[in-house]
This record gives C-alpha cells, structure tokens and sequence, in this order.
C-alpha cells in the first residue's frame, strides 16, 4: 500500500473533533480503510470497492457481518459487510441478455478502487462521505457506456447508503444493481425478516421457481430469492440479540434474501466456520425484473437506510 496515498487523503479530507472523527489508515491487506467514530455510531470502510465492513451505532453490538475468513487482497471480493452490486446483478447476462462468462459475478463495483469526493461532519453528529468511480481501461470491455457513479454514506445512529448513476453517454442504458448487505445475527434459526409477507419471488435455489411467500420468513435450508414487485419496509427480527434491524429502502422494487445454509457454505471456503448462523443478507436491488433503464443525461438513485430498534 502507498503510504503516500494515506497521508494525501489526510491532508484532504480527515476530520478532527472530540464528537466528529475520520482518518484514513491502512487496514486488512493493506487495503486503505476510512475509520469514523463520531457521537452516534463507528464505522470502517474500504476504499476498495467503497466496501462498508462495519457500522456500530452507539451502546449497540456490530450490525454488519463480515466473516472470519474473509479475503483482504488487491482485486478480490470481500465476503461479508455491504458489497456494492454494479452495472449488473448476478451474472452479466441477467441485465444484457447475452452470455459472456468470464465476466465477474455482481459487477466489477465491488472490487474497483474508489475515489474519495467530500467528508462532512453533520449537524445532528453523523458523518457524511462520498465517492465516486466510473469505467476504467480494464473494466471498459465489460461495460462500455459512458457512465459514472457517486455513493453517499452517512455513518449516524441511523446508516443511510445512497447509489446514484449518471448515464453521460447519448443512448439509453440498463442497469442491475443492490446493496449486498450481510446483517450479522445472533442465531439464523432464532430470526424472522417481516415485509415480504404475499410477495412473489423466484427461488434461485429450486431452478428460479415463482412462488409466493405467506408469513415471515425463517431460515431453515438454502434460501436464495429474489422478491418481485416490492417497495416495502423490511424488519429483521432477531430474538437471539433481542434486536430489530429496520431496512427502509427508495428507487428499488425488488428485493434479495441469502442465506447459503450449510451444505453451500462448506462449499465456499470463505464463510467462516459455521458463519452461515451468524450472517442474513437482505439486499435493495435492481434486479431480476426489476433492472433499471437510464435515459441520456439522467441518473438513477438506489438509497437505504437502516435502523436497530432494541426489543422490550
């Protein structure tokens, strides 16, 4: 890692206070992380994908999951905290109708470096910071279009991550996209995640099958969906951390639910001994379906926010 690259983004963009606090660091694999510690919440995030890996609001446990055995390296993806899905979700071909295979799964987003635009302490304690990236000598053979992305994150007591895609070419273009969040749990088969309730869904687990969910979900075997049709509020029910994870979403209308269950766990060699108890990804997408066309000269904005509510 360049030393220099850290002491520039210092020198730019650190902020220094008692109650509002940002500095640039190296971090796993020398990857340079931004830490936040202001009055409401902490938080670390790797300019590496702009790959949030934790955000801990105050007098709470962790909220975001990252697995013990996750890969910190140059051009690899993380397995855990909240990848960013983009130009496409899942395989390339799910948004542009052609097959090229060699194309990474999610995108290149997640593995490109991002660069910092603004740090701002906010009035109400959180901080504010936000990047952009855009298509680049080796990624352009995978997206060609003339496009460029900004993401906001506000680390408070609330975390709110907004994705904003500008088409600057002069034809329309179609993307896929999701926040790819891992929420880390007590115990996977003491959870229940509320709001999908009559929602249909295609389980990628039984060869893409629609089917229509009735009640809450738990997790009890592969769960690998993605939920149609659907703007509304999800909730996390954890009673094992005694804890509601509140997951409010704008400028999506689908909705992917992960859990890889044992067998497919053991399998990835990345998900940490027993991590699949531990973790549950509900991401806000632009998928399946779902996928989002931006006219010449317009933008997208793919925005969450998530809230921890303590049960009684």
């Amino acid at each position: 890692m360049n030393a220099t690259l850290i002491e520039q983004l210092n020198d730019e963009f650190s902020l220094q206070g008692d109650n509002n606090n940002l500095q640039f660091k190296k971090g796993k694999g020398d990857l340079p992380v931004v830490d936040i510690q202001n009055s409401c919440a902490s938080a670390c995030i790797s300019l590496q994908g702009a790959h949030l890996l934790s955000w801990i609001p105050k007098d709470e446990e962790e909220v975001i999951w990252v697995s013990e055995d996750a890969n910190f390296s140059a051009g690899k993806s993380v397995r855990g905290g909240v990848p960013i899905c983009w130009p496409w979700f899942g395989s390339y071909d799910n948004t542009n109708n052609e097959t090229t295979n060699n194309f990474p799964t999610h995108g290149f987003a997640r593995t490109t470096n991002w660069q910092v635009l603004s740090t701002e302490a906010l009035g109400n304690g959180s901080t504010r910071i936000s990047f952009t990236t855009q298509p680049e000598e080796d990624t352009k053979a995978m997206w060609p279009p003339e496009t460029s992305v900004q993401l906001k994150i506000t680390i408070g007591k609330k975390l709110e991550l907004e994705l904003i895609t500008h088409n600057d070419s002069a034809t329309p273009i179609t993307i896929g996209q999701a926040f790819h969040t891992y929420f880390n749990i007590g115990d996977i088969t003491n959870t229940q995640l509320h709001g999908l309730d009559d929602t249909d869904y295609l389980d990628k687990a039984d060869n893409l099958k629609r089917k229509v969910q009735h009640g809450p979900i738990t997790i009890e075997e592969e769960v690998d969906r993605i939920y149609l049709d659907t703007t509304s509020d999800c909730v996390i029910e954890d009673k094992t951390m005694k804890r509601n994870i509140i997951i409010i979403k704008c400028g999506s209308h689908s909705t992917v639910v992960w859990n890889p269950w044992e067998e497919v766990a053991a399998s990835m060699g990345d998900l940490g001994e027993n991590g699949y108890t531990k973790m549950l990804c509900v991401e806000s997408s632009n998928a399946a379906e779902d996928v989002a066309t931006i006219l010449p000269g317009k933008a997208h904005q793919l925005w969450v926010q998530y809230a921890v509510q303590r049960m009684c």
